[in-house]
């Protein structure tokens, strides 16, 4: 018996949200995770790999798309911590980081109905990627907009 597993195309760690997403969910202050050179922000201060936005300060509300991988619990840590923002991750639900960060702390969820088309760091579409998305919203304002944000999928209030 032949066993196949879904991966995705490309296996990088950026995987840009799709513009039109995150208006949707409202103006940010801060997006601690733009690539260098972005085609596109999302907030009104971008921190890239060079700014080191785990050791800076957040301020305002943070939209954040983090680095995928090893080191991905540490980002989703410090907007919990922040308190006043919406990231959006796989929805990996069973993980560590869920458990240690969301399930108990966020305010809701919505799991995205179909797979995003991200965007390369070249403002390109790629491929979607071996996993469905989940946006996190920290805050009960950032909770509110999720719900009324139209974006297709399922919502859910944790707080």
């Amino acid at each position: 018996m032949n066993v196949t597993f879904e991966k995705a195309e490309n296996t990088t760690v950026e995987w840009l949200t799709p513009p039109e997403l995150v208006r949707m969910l409202g103006e940010f202050d801060l997006d601690p995770c733009t690539p260098v050179n972005p085609p596109f922000t999302h907030a009104k201060v971008n921190y890239n790999i060079n700014d080191n936005g785990l050791k800076k300060e957040w301020f305002g509300r943070v939209y954040m798309n983090p680095p995928y991988g090893k080191g991905m619990e540490l980002w989703i840590e410090k907007l919990k911590i922040h308190n006043n923002g919406i990231a959006l991750i796989f929805a990996r639900t069973e993980t560590k980081c869920f458990f240690n960060h969301i399930w108990d702390d966020a305010d809701a969820v919505l799991f995205v109905k179909g797979r995003i088309k991200f965007y390369d760091i070249h403002g390109l579409q790629k491929g979607t990627p071996g996993a469905p998305s989940i946006f996190i919203a920290y805050g009960k304002e950032n909770a509110m907009i999720l719900e009324e944000s139209k974006i297709e999928g399922k919502f859910i209030r944790l707080k």
